[in-house]
């Protein structure tokens, strides 16, 4: 009985070691070790941005940026776009492009600059969650979206008596009361002016001459005026009025009737940048989530459907309705003719 037991004993051990040898060697075939993923590239040096996205917006976003990126030096040229453009036009004939990425309000520049093969091709991550209008080749996305929109003063002008069209801007009632900003300064305004050119023809900034209208620099001037009662009714951006409401303003906005005109701004890199690593992961910061998010919260609406809008604004629908589609390619050839038409019948006549 006691042999017995030591044999049972024995086998019960030598069991148990096989066990454990097997478990040891992975009971099997050995699959092997997963290859270690490599270091993403890290994002440093310096990084020039030319943009004609708002100081106070810049300055609102930078800290943003810096969390994302705080070994990356972004630094910033802004002015109206087409005073960007102005700069950038010397910098391409000189061959001394300083800039590394490009954020202006006009999407039919970036098929000029595409055209001269001066922009590099980049399908950001992030790009497949934009909405808005973007190079089917990858070459330019939109970044934000500017609405050029009618505005008016409140203790001046009663709800029901405000202009529902731009149309309107141009009868008799608005005499002396209106203005505009300069499409030779503006990027939005170019586009806007463009667009109520085609639809109306150009005898409609004859009228509005006309009838006392006024071109402004900017929106930020007329959105000073309007806010004083200078004038009582004016074509801006959205953003602008959206701004000075939070802050307890009498301005209004109104999406005209005869449609908002909707300009999605784009973000492209150019070929000649010195940092392209950190102009990609800077392109993808700002499509993505996070980058429209700050984009909002400096009165622009995201290019993504899972962004909510600025507040103050309603959905994209009620501001989409009656926008006509704009051909930029169409902008983007006959953009000093129509600078230099609304030159001649605006400013100079």
């Amino acid at each position: 009985m006691k042999n017995r037991k030591v044999q049972w004993l024995i086998l019960i051990v030598a069991v148990a070691m096989l066990t454990a040898l097997a478990a040891g060697c992975g009971g099997g075939e050995k699959k092997p070790a997963a290859p270690a993923k490599p270091d993403a590239p890290k994002i440093s040096g310096k990084l020039m941005i030319y943009t004609s996205i708002y100081p106070d917006i810049i300055e609102g976003v930078k800290p943003a940026i810096k969390k994302a990126f705080p070994d990356l030096d972004v630094q910033w040229f802004q002015a109206g776009t087409e005073k960007v453009i102005t700069k950038l036009t010397g910098e391409i004939e000189a061959k001394k492009i300083q800039a590394d990425l490009l954020m202006v309000a006009d999407p039919s520049y970036y098929l000029t600059l595409k055209d001269k093969n001066l922009l590099m091709k980049y399908d950001a991550p992030n790009r497949k969650d934009v909405t808005a209008a973007k190079d089917t080749e990858g070459y330019w996305t939109g970044v934000r979206i500017s609405n050029m929109i009618i505005a008016y003063n409140t203790n001046k002008v009663k709800p029901e008596d405000a202009p529902k069209t731009f149309k309107e801007l141009a009868e008799p009632k608005w005499k002396d009361k209106v203005a505009i900003p300069s499409p030779l300064l503006s990027g939005s305004a170019y586009v806007a002016v463009g667009v109520l050119a085609d639809k109306y023809g150009w005898d409609y900034f004859s009228k509005l001459k006309a009838n006392g209208g006024k071109v402004e620099p900017g929106n930020s001037a007329i959105q000073n005026k309007l806010v004083t009662g200078e004038y009582q009714a004016v074509m801006i951006l959205e953003e602008n009025i959206l701004k000075i409401m939070a802050k307890g303003e009498p301005v209004k906005v109104v999406y005209p009737e005869d449609g908002t005109i909707v300009i999605p701004s784009p973000i492209a890199i150019f070929t000649s940048t010195q940092n392209p690593e950190a102009a990609k992961a800077l392109t993808n910061w700002w499509l993505s989530k996070e980058g429209q998010e700050a984009i909002v919260k400096g009165w622009m609406h995201s290019v993504r459907d899972d962004v909510a809008p600025p507040k103050g604004a309603p959905d994209k629908a009620v501001i989409t309705k009656n926008s006509p589609m704009l051909d930029w390619a169409k902008f983007a050839k006959e953009a000093e003719k129509v600078k230099e038409t609304f030159r001649k019948l605006v400013i100079e006549k």
